[in-house]
């Protein structure tokens, strides 16, 4: 079916109709090939993330107003990330001509610019800072495994939406090298900053891990002593 450029002549239509009709290439590709809007995924997704942290940390005896703010955080990070990574989605644009690699990139820093670099660096210094708060007492690289398992779970669903519902990004191994990085500066700088008393002391308000002495008493001798620490801050019960 052609489209048209405007209301068909000697219709009926209004000046109210013609004002506010459009021709459907003009309402942008969410008209033409049903976009799935953002919102109402990422919404319930961030309040899914918020919730489940704070039944977590309640049922562990662990919840407090600093560690809930920190759970509010994961979960605006999460949804951010999905809304930025995996949308645009379409449910009837034509799919990428080229099949599955079309979609995907596996040459390290072939036309990789700096600008793309830098943002996904700075987008993942956040994930090395949120990890170490969250997870266990694990030592810095189990933390980078952690990281980089999340950046390619991300790629893998660009590649999943690019070939099936045509999305917008594609799956690119230097993005998932240089998320590590910035995981790894975020772990960093938790790190430098919880050498210094007042900050080790903020850490340890936000870190969800049971105190020192109530993992000794489950699982014997803390393990962070036979290797590195996530942030190992003198006065910080992590160091």
């Amino acid at each position: 079916m052609g489209l048209s450029a405007g209301p068909p002549p000697g219709s009926a239509a209004t000046i109210a109709d013609r004002v506010r009709w459009r021709p459907p290439r003009a309402r942008g590709w969410s008209t033409l090939f049903g976009e799935v809007p953002v919102l109402p995924v990422v919404v319930p997704l961030g309040v899914a993330v918020v919730t489940g942290s704070v039944w977590h940390l309640r049922r562990h005896g662990r919840l407090t107003l600093p560690r809930a703010g920190v759970a509010l955080a994961v979960g605006l990070y999460a949804a951010g990330i999905v809304a930025n990574t995996v949308f645009p989605i379409y449910l009837d644009k034509p799919a990428r001509a080229g099949g599955w690699i079309s979609a995907l990139n596996l040459v390290p820093l072939a036309g990789y610019e700096i600008g793309d670099a830098v943002m996904n660096i700075g987008v993942f210094v956040p994930v090395g800072v949120l990890l170490s708060l969250v997870l266990p007492p694990w030592a810095w690289w189990r933390v980078l495994v952690a990281a980089a398992s999340l950046s390619l779970a991300i790629e893998v669903s660009q590649l999943v939406t690019a070939h099936l519902l045509a999305g917008g990004h594609i799956a690119d191994v230097n993005d998932l090298i240089f998320n590590v990085v910035g995981a790894a500066i975020g772990l960093a700088l938790l790190s430098a900053l919880s050498r210094t008393s007042v900050a080790a002391r903020l850490i340890d308000r936000c870190d969800w891990s049971p105190p020192v002495t109530a993992r000794a008493g489950r699982r014997g001798p803390d393990r962070r002593s036979a290797g590195p620490r996530v942030h190992p801050g003198s006065g910080s019960r992590r160091g």
